[in-house]
């Protein structure tokens, strides 16, 4: 019988109570496969990538305009396609949005890339779009592109990468599959970066042994960013990446082939030289999207962390203490949605995207 440290075992403890019930109200039906929005200044609403290819702008009372014109060629295979939105830290004087995407290589394969351009003042056109990062080399069939984008307010853009389901390259360091990457807010190479002049290496690189991070984002009270990614069979993580450090995979994992059998690559759930996860899922919900909760809003959602589940069609409730996370429950079990995305508004509800061809765009708020 495999014995687990006593810590990890609190940190996976699922016995919860249900949270108080919730109201969601239905914005927006007939998205497909909607996977990233971004709230855009002034009541202007909202921008939201479908991963098809289509940037699209919804605002109340308005609804969801025509595609915008100059989004890059995506390559839409499997996992790939148009994948998350980002407004630049100075988007009221230039205008920037920030696109990921799957671009297409040589020999059918594909890589994340990743670049922005001008959004029109009638918000039409997205205006001499340039593309900043290109992921190398590009070895997806259709899987693990990660492709989150996160602005942290000290000037920097974080992309979150994942490995092409080639396993090994998350340890390499001389590419950029299963890497988290920091760069400028403008798309150039930090000098402090922890990889920057060593041989061998990738100067973009943040973290690596990373799987396939689906969500990002910076924690408002430790200002420190949180990713979580995908395990295979079992082992869904949530961690805080620090400088140079390898999150293990897939020499270190908590979960197993899909088959049932073990990681060939894997020595073991805690391997030295490797950081543990912050919290872990022994099944897998398939966590997506992520979003801290601190608004005035809403005071009995404070200091929570919300986590989509595309698997387990649900949104998941955390309760955050310092760099520590419990389970609280699930709160959108009985609508039966795949959840792709979560944000915060500008308004304190909850928004949030559901990863289905026909795909919604809820506003979620407590029932009472």
């Amino acid at each position: 019988m495999r014995r687990v440290p006593l810590f990890l075992l609190l940190l996976t403890t699922s016995v919860f109570a249900a949270p108080p019930a919730v109201k969601v109200d239905v914005l927006q039906t007939k998205l497909e496969h909607p996977w990233a929005l971004a709230f855009l200044p002034d009541n202007h609403g909202m921008l939201i990538t479908l991963r098809g290819g289509q940037l699209r702008h919804w605002q109340e009372g308005k609804g969801l305009s025509d595609p915008i014109t100059g989004v890059p060629k995506v390559w839409a295979h499997g996992q790939g396609g148009l994948l998350d939105v980002a407004l630049a830290p100075d988007f009221t004087q230039s205008r920037r949005v920030w696109l990921s995407y799957a671009e297409a290589g040589n020999d059918d394969k594909a890589g994340t890339a990743v670049g922005y351009g001008r959004l029109s003042e009638d918000f039409k056109r997205l205006e001499d779009f340039q593309t900043v990062f290109r992921q190398q080399p590009k070895l997806s069939t259709g899987n693990h592109f990660g492709g989150r984008l996160v602005f942290d307010g000290k000037g920097y853009l974080w992309i979150g990468l994942g490995e092409n389901n080639q396993r090994p390259t998350a340890q390499d360091l001389d590419k950029l599959q299963g890497k988290l990457v920091r760069l400028t807010d403008q798309g150039k190479v930090p000098d402090d970066n922890p990889f920057v002049g060593k041989q061998g290496a990738r100067p973009e690189i943040w973290s690596y042994g990373i799987r396939n991070p689906q969500g990002m984002a910076m924690n408002p009270w430790s200002n420190a960013l949180w990713l979580n990614e995908h395990g295979p069979r079992g082992g869904d993580e949530i961690n805080i990446p620090g400088k140079g450090k390898n999150y293990g995979w897939p020499i270190a994992t908590w979960g197993i082939n899909y088959s049932g059998l073990k990681i060939p690559e894997a020595k073991g759930e805690i391997v030295a030289g490797t950081e543990q996860p912050v919290f872990y899922w022994e099944k897998s919900p398939a966590i997506s999207g992520m979003a801290f909760y601190n608004a005035d809003t809403f005071p009995q959602w404070k200091n929570k962390l919300f986590i989509g589940a595309l698997k387990d069609e649900d949104l998941i409730v955390m309760t955050v203490n310092g760099d520590k996370v419990t389970e609280d429950g699930r709160i959108l079990g009985d609508r039966k949605q795949r959840i792709r995305d979560v944000r915060v508004g500008p308004d304190g509800y909850l928004y949030v995207l559901t990863d289905e061809n026909d795909g919604e765009l809820w506003k979620v708020s407590p029932a009472s």
